[in-house]
């Protein structure tokens, strides 16, 4: 998905239309302009750039200043409104929340999919975690991550890290899973796994070449996260047997220290 489109998809989420966006930004860009002229920067059909500008003026972002010619809302006046419109929006739906409403007796598991929308579900979790994150992330996402997994250690968070692939170690317990590459193709993609203060899970695959449409599960549920939690911790284990049984060799004080750690963690 290249920028532009996830661009206009979150625009569109505002609740705007194609066309409404396009003949805001033309207008916002050219103005004041008529119709016709806003039709050839904008891309939109003359017969429908009028329809347009009149659902825009219903919603007070554009206006008719001279027979014919149209100006926009100022856009830091447009960012205000929507960001009123919303807050309001928010505001009143957690009233309604907090009101009485019926207990789950379990939690649900959820799919997640879209790579951005993941990336950014993860950056929620760690931004909220408050003891610790085990976490199993191949480069491509633990570098986008890099940065909020670092503010998290730095407040406190305990950092349990198993890279997957080559990657500095930025954290004090951090290993790097043996034959990453091998598993790679076994598994047909890339595992992403997050478990946050033992009460929170974001875990899947995203195969190979279909990023944005792969399930991911997020879920409360507390067996689900536990069962997670520790196939992550055994996994720590995974690189101490492969070091010392498969290659015959000792681990160092820091690998010691980590497995004294992981030990500790039940």
């Amino acid at each position: 998905m290249n920028e532009n489109h996830q661009d206009m998809e979150k625009l569109k989420a505002l609740g705007f239309s194609k066309y409404e966006i396009n003949c805001y930004l033309a207008l916002a860009a050219h103005h004041p302009a008529n119709g016709s002229q806003l039709s050839k920067i904008s891309g939109i059909a003359r017969s429908r750039i009028y329809d347009v500008l009149r659902k825009m003026i219903r919603k007070g972002f554009v206006m008719e200043v001279e027979n014919g010619l149209y100006v926009p809302l100022p856009p830091e006046e447009f960012i205000k409104r929507l960001k009123t419109r919303f807050d309001d929006s928010l505001k009143a739906l957690e009233q309604r929340l907090a009101e009485p409403t019926r207990h789950l007796a379990y939690e649900y598991i959820w799919s997640i999919r879209g790579y951005n929308t993941v990336i950014g579900k993860a950056r929620q979790m760690i931004a909220a975690a408050s003891s610790e994150l085990y976490i199993r992330l191949f480069p491509q996402a633990g570098q986008l991550l890099e940065e909020d997994l670092k503010a998290a250690e730095k407040r406190g968070v305990a950092i349990r890290y198993i890279a997957m692939g080559k990657v500095p170690l930025n954290f004090e317990v951090q290993v790097i899973h043996p034959g990453t590459e091998n598993l790679m193709k076994t598994i047909g993609g890339r595992s992403f796994d997050i478990i946050a203060d033992k009460s929170e899970a974001l875990v899947g695959i995203f195969e190979d070449g279909q990023e944005d449409t792969s399930p991911i599960s997020w879920t409360r549920n507390r067996w689900f996260v536990i069962a997670n939690r520790d196939s992550l911790r055994h996994d720590f284990y995974h690189y101490f047997l492969e070091k010392t049984y498969d290659r015959q060799k000792p681990l160092n004080e820091r690998e010691k220290r980590i497995y004294n750690i992981i030990k500790a963690d039940a």
